[in-house]
């Protein structure tokens, strides 16, 4: 296994080099989504440490998806807007990373919110080594179709900042690990509201940080966009997205079966956009 340590003071430069570190530097492995002549995909273990992960400008232009399809993601992360259309039975969703991080149905003790729970173990004991929240489940996600990616969630206060490790077995480097980077740190940011104190460092560590080889072709045209744009011109300030963030709230709220108190969320993350 190859490995690759980036350390970066904004989220969207870190992603950068670190996406074009595993380019380089990745290893070839085959993958259980291959089709019949994709190419092996470049895979490394990744430790990504932004260091002030809310630094302006905190988009990267040329990230796969859209500024509206952030505002979701992040609304899925954050407040668990679509955990309603989890329903393996059905052919649905089978887990959100919110369901799994936010509740537990655990015998003999009912159900149990993880966050909740480590928020309030932070302010018993600030210093606590123990405040995290897990995803997997082992005796289900071995053997289902689209198992979690994200492990843990583990969060530490120093010198008065909340610090977050993101533990991620399975991270896809170019399509995904911007997205998932971006909503994990807004999810630190309201940890560290309800603690009272400001978010701190950011790490993201990844044991396959992976492009698959069926993305070749488009991840070299992200590489010429980087060697043609100067850094100014490769990001993105969260004033730039706001409009687009709202027009995101707008979709959400036009989805018919959003439950009301999800929709409550994302009017109110409307206002504190600016908008009404």
């Amino acid at each position: 296994m190859k490995s690759i340590h980036v350390v970066e003071p904004s989220l969207p430069l870190a992603w950068e080099k670190a996406v074009i570190a595993c380019w380089r530097e990745g290893e070839s492995f085959p993958t259980e989504y291959d089709k019949p002549g994709d190419p092996a995909s470049r895979d490394v273990t990744a430790l990504i440490h932004v260091t002030d992960p809310f630094a302006e400008p905190r988009i990267h232009r040329a990230f796969p998806g859209g500024l509206e399809d952030l505002e979701k993601y992040r609304a899925e992360v954050v407040y668990g807007v679509h955990d309603h259309w989890i329903d393996p039975a059905a052919g649905k969703w089978e887990y959100t990373y919110h369901e799994r991080l936010s509740a537990y149905d655990v015998p003999g003790v009912g159900v149990f919110d993880q966050l909740a729970g480590l928020i309030a173990k932070l302010k018993q004991v600030p210093h606590t080594r123990r405040a995290q929240a897990v995803t997997w489940q082992v005796w289900n996600d071995m053997n289902i179709d689209d198992p979690a990616c994200l492990q843990r969630l583990w969060f530490r206060i120093s010198e008065g900042r909340l610090h977050l490790n993101a533990h991620i077995r399975s991270n896809d480097a170019f399509k995904a690990a911007f997205m998932n980077m971006y909503a994990f740190t807004e999810l630190q940011s309201m940890v560290a509201a309800e603690l009272g104190i400001e978010p701190g460092h950011y790490m993201h560590i990844a044991d396959s940080f992976h492009i698959y080889g069926s993305y070749f072709q488009e991840f070299e045209g992200f590489l010429k966009t980087v060697e043609s744009r100067d850094e100014a011109d490769r990001l993105f300030s969260t004033d730039f997205a706001r409009d687009i963030f709202v027009e995101g709230c707008d979709a959400m709220l036009a989805e018919n079966d959003m439950p009301e108190d999800k929709k409550a969320l994302v009017r109110r993350r409307k206002s504190e956009l600016g908008h009404t």
